[in-house]
């Protein structure tokens, strides 16, 4: 539990102010709950802390680690800009009225109807990983637009977290790499196509990372890099984007090194070493996700009871699964979790906490120490608030939750619980 969480005199729990019987309540479980307050100041962390006299900055918020209308909106308030990787991202940043110029369309496989609606829509900066996706932009672009232009590339550090969540080995399915004397073709056919504005390289080590020496390195690695294709081609690359994969806390294993002191340190790099290698500094955008949404996310399950099997294994049974909770399955990721109405109990018991999915891997926490559980308490599962949303699936056909935002003792619901009738809106049946 953190030691920003408020506890009142029942024993329980409050999240942005409201007890969890309370949004149970009101809401039913599972609930994924976010503390609006917790959101807004992270993104005023990164906004005041990516500040630098001589460096010219941009934070853009990755939507991928959960968007919805109501948190794009949000972001739009506290004044980044956005990334979006599909389609339905970007619907959703232009149906919540999100500026389009402030839109940064990025993945590895865009789709002819997907690159249309950028440009129907005049979205601001496409971030293109590969020359087919170049050539099928370049087939459906008019003559008279005109649209920024940013390269993925893959400078090939080796950051130390999850394989699944590593994005920059020389094997990695994400951008072009620095040493194939190819991407210095793709990288002049980019600058020269009439309708591309080429503004600069984005670069992603992966996610989950505690260590500030790997985002210093993607720094001078893209840097030189830089230095090399105003050598080579004479061209000058304007703006270079490091992507995002600063490290939350999701249990005290996890050890996030302060934003407010290292962030002003890596700009103060990248100037100094811009300078070495005689090289116009470039602008420098981050981008944000699972740092600014995870810790300020909750999730509340109903706990229906307990099982010792005959192997001495002491499982939790919850309302909800794998389907509102992969990464564990995914990942293998940890989580901590506590009884909400019973905050204060002390833990007695070590359990693995399960749900309804009818899969053995369909665990929520592995390995956690809990107080003995009654019939109806309220599991609370903390730093759920990145790709649970976003992963959340239909898989045995359950529904997935709602999502509320809860800030100075108000709730706002923001995402409807399904139904049973959104189950079935899309099928159709055989006929005859």
């Amino acid at each position: 539990m953190s030691k920003n969480e408020n506890l009142n005199n029942q024993n329980h729990l409050n999240i942005g102010g409201v007890d969890v019987l309370e949004l149970v309540k009101n809401y039913q479980t599972p609930l994924y709950v976010m503390d609006e307050s917790k959101i807004r100041k992270q993104c005023q962390t990164f906004m005041t802390s990516f500040k630098h006299k001589s460096v010219r900055t941009e934070v853009i918020y990755a939507s991928k680690a959960f968007l919805n209308i109501a948190i794009a909106e949000l972001i739009h308030e506290e004044g980044l800009s956005l990334d979006v990787v599909s389609g339905g991202e970007m619907f959703t940043a232009i149906s919540a009225g999100f500026p389009a110029s402030k839109i940064y369309f990025h993945g590895n496989n865009k789709s002819v109807d997907e690159l249309k609606l950028a440009l129907d829509h005049q979205i601001g900066t496409i971030v293109l990983d590969n020359k087919d996706e170049l050539d099928r932009l370049s087939s459906i672009i008019l003559k008279n637009q005109k649209i920024r232009i940013m390269l993925r590339i893959n400078p090939g550090i080796d950051a130390h977290t999850h394989e699944y969540i590593r994005t920059t080995k020389n094997d990695s399915k994400f951008g072009v790499s620095i040493f194939d004397p190819k991407t210095l073709f793709l990288i002049q056919s980019i600058h020269n196509h009439p309708s591309l504005e080429f503004v600069g390289f984005h670069s992603h080590i992966g996610s989950q990372i505690f260590e500030t020496n790997s985002f210093k390195e993607l720094a001078i690695t893209n840097l030189k890099y830089i230095a090399h294709i105003k050598k080579q081609l004479g061209i000058e690359v304007k703006e270079l984007n490091l992507g995002g994969g600063f490290g939350a806390h999701y249990t005290n294993e996890d050890q996030p090194f302060s934003l407010e002191s290292f962030l002003p340190q890596l700009l103060d790099t990248i100037d100094l070493t811009s300078k070495e290698l005689d090289i116009s500094t470039p602008k420098v955008l981050i981008e944000p996700g699972r740092a600014i949404v995870a810790e300020a996310g909750y999730t509340l399950y109903t706990i229906s009871g307990t099982k010792e099997t005959f192997g001495g294994k002491n499982f939790i049974f919850t309302d909800g699964s794998m389907a509102d909770h992969l990464r564990t399955a995914l990942y293998q990721a940890k989580y901590h979790a506590a009884i909400g109405n019973r905050i204060h109990d002390k833990a007695e018991k070590n359990y693995t906490v399960t749900g309804k999915a009818c899969e053995s891997g369909d665990i929520i926490i592995k390995d956690i120490m809990l107080p003995i559980p009654q019939e109806n308490d309220i599991l609370v599962v903390y730093s759920t608030g990145a790709y649970h949303y976003s992963m959340s699936s239909n898989y045995n056909r359950l529904l997935k939750p709602a999502v509320v935002f809860a800030s100075n003792g108000k709730t706002k619901l923001v995402v409807k619980r399904e139904t049973y009738q959104d189950l079935i809106r899309n099928d159709l049946r055989l006929g005859k």
